[in-house]
């Protein structure tokens, strides 16, 4: 299999330069690049923007990384502090007992007492000159130690920073990640709203079917309304008051006229 993939691409690369020349390379590239470029253009947005949100999301180990060499930089320092500290107190020490010995050097005396021994000048003399060096080497020691750690603070500050910005690039892209996703959204919303398309024929037919249903229920309510009046009965919708007033009218009249003499029948009346 391997043996076949080696000969096809070989004799492609054959054809390709007995076709193309001395530039089949170059068109080899173009057509590499295009084909890249096609595939890139179908990759949809979504996609990019959970690819970008990841490429965020990649730089938190580093973040940590360098939030871990922080921490142990400044327990570093802060015990090389105290060492320091402690050692500048020694020197202090060895100063003031250096001191005290030349002062009573100074007193050209022949014999001196301390701690209830005796001792001559000359070993006082070699006691200060041992003491002398030996301060001077602590204090070059303690000197180079002091530059080790401004050196270190500075690297701390130095890398205090780079977390800093970090932390601020990483939350700048957050922002503009969460733009972008808006703005995707908002044009997939126009989008969706453009591609609406609506049949005109079948909304026509719609309404025309809602204006025959209408049609057909308004007839069957003018027939139950026109029912009575095309079969001889009698309206019952007659208005309530109207009726009991011509029921009563006898009674009315009566009462109007019962302080009057009885009129003459009416058969004896003139015609109009």
């Amino acid at each position: 299999m391997l043996k076949k993939m080696v000969i096809g691409t070989v004799g492609a690369a054959a054809l390709g330069t007995f076709v193309f020349g001395t530039s089949a390379l170059s068109y080899m590239r173009t057509g590499v690049h295009e084909v890249r470029e096609a595939v890139r253009s179908e990759v949809p947005l979504d996609f990019e923007i959970a690819r970008a949100k990841q490429e965020i999301e990649n730089i938190a180990p580093e973040i940590e990384r360098c939030m871990h060499v922080i921490a142990e930089q400044q327990y570093d320092i802060e015990q090389r502090e105290g060492e320091i500290a402690r050692r500048t107190d020694e020197l202090s020490g060895q100063k003031q007992s250096i001191l005290a010995l030349r002062q009573d050097l100074d007193t050209g005396r022949d014999v001196f007492v301390y701690a209830s021994r005796r001792y001559s000048a000359d070993d006082v003399r070699e006691d200060l000159a041992r003491r002398f060096d030996r301060f001077k080497t602590s204090e070059e020691t303690l000197s180079r130690d002091q530059q080790i750690v401004d050196a270190r603070r500075k690297a701390l500050a130095a890398n205090e920073e780079k977390l800093d910005n970090m932390l601020a690039v990483k939350k700048d892209l957050a922002v503009k990640i969460e733009n972008l996703e808006a703005r995707l959204n908002a044009v997939q919303a126009s989008e969706a709203i453009s591609d609406l398309r609506i049949d005109d024929s079948q909304l026509a037919r719609a309404k025309q079917l809602i204006r025959d249903l209408d049609k057909k229920i308004g007839t069957r309510e003018t027939l139950l309304s026109n029912d009575g009046r095309f079969t001889g009965a009698i309206p019952v919708e007659v208005d309530r008051q109207t009726k009991k007033a011509v029921e009563n009218v006898e009674a009315e009249v009566d009462a109007y006229f019962s302080g009057d003499s009885q009129p003459e029948p009416a058969s004896d009346l003139p015609e109009a």
